[in-house]
């Protein structure tokens, strides 16, 4: 079992954010249709078949909740008073390959809202999903764990989100779409400046068997 450590973690502010249901949902593509083999020749199905084992191929087997938190640690003295809250969103996604073709990928999304320096509510949600994965180049997965996967799952985690807000008694939270292709780009560029600055500080130490003057 190999482990894919791909996490991303960012910021937003509470003017990214939607409190409307109507918000638009992230949907995945459908997939091209199947070609029509009882029109050709044998050759030709053996040929089609050959190059269809041939291509990427990405399918979803199972999105699931597998865990989901919510605390509201200053209630009810929350409903009573006239707050504007602040809120943050941490988005992590991790991914690791169950066998040959199998990865489980799980997006997790913490909202914190806080006033006056105190906590109204907490809320987590990792939402996972199992995806047939094969036929993919290994310079792609990345981009395939660390950000198409985490793209479809991120409307299933945006609405537990919600309904978990509601059920606490508190105003709507609809997440806007966020970008994991970019978010992905970032992080890869974030881990690569960290590389060279790495680098450069080990170059600029002097080895221990150097004097120093």
């Amino acid at each position: 079992m190999r482990n894919y450590p791909l996490k991303q973690t960012i910021k937003l502010s509470d003017k990214d954010l939607k409190s409307k249901k109507s918000a638009s949902s992230t949907k995945p593509q459908p997939l091209p249709s199947a070609p029509d083999y009882e029109s050709m020749s044998e050759e030709e199905n053996v040929a089609a078949a050959a190059e269809a084992t041939e291509q990427p191929q990405i399918m979803i087997q199972r999105v699931y909740l597998k865990d989901l938190s919510f605390e509201s640690p200053n209630s009810p003295q929350s409903f009573t008073s006239d707050w504007k809250p602040e809120v943050g969103v941490d988005l992590n996604s991790q991914a690791r390959q169950l066998n040959e073709t199998t990865f489980e990928v799980v997006l997790r999304i913490t909202i914190t809202a806080s006033a006056e320096e105190k906590t109204v509510y907490l809320t987590e949600v990792q939402q996972a999903g199992l995806f047939h994965i094969a036929n993919v180049p290994k310079e792609s997965m990345g981009q395939v764990l660390g950000a198409f996967c985490p793209n479809i799952l991120f409307p299933y985690a945006r609405e537990a989100i919600d309904n978990l807000v509601q059920r606490g008694s508190f105003p709507a939270l609809m997440l806007a779409p966020v970008n994991f292709d970019a978010l992905y780009a970032q992080s890869l560029a974030q881990q690569a400046s960290q590389a060279e600055t790495g680098a450069a500080e080990t170059d600029a130490t002097p080895d221990a068997g150097e004097p120093t003057h």
